[in-house]
């Protein structure tokens, strides 16, 4: 298989239909990285494991419905062209 624009595409759909389905509940906080996890005080910045929960929160929202439209426009493109 070649390294194509089309592979890294698909690559990068599959990554975020895996940050897509990450259960705060069930995984993330059995982990550390709950809700109340990165609360911080006024002024601070806030450090990695915060912005990668507000990162994955993110994603979640605002990438629910264009992700099901791109992973139908996927699966119709390797049913029509393998």
């Amino acid at each position: 298989m070649a390294f194509t624009l089309y592979a890294l595409l698909q690559a990068s759909l599959l990554f975020v239909n895996a940050v897509a389905v990450l259960h705060e509940e069930r995984f993330l906080r059995q982990v550390g990285w709950g809700n109340d996890q990165g609360i911080g005080g006024f002024g601070e910045e806030p450090g990695i494991k915060a912005q990668l929960t507000n990162l994955i929160r993110s994603i979640r929202t605002v990438m629910r419905v264009p992700l099901i439209a791109l992973n139908s426009i996927t699966i119709i493109l390797l049913l029509l062209f393998g």
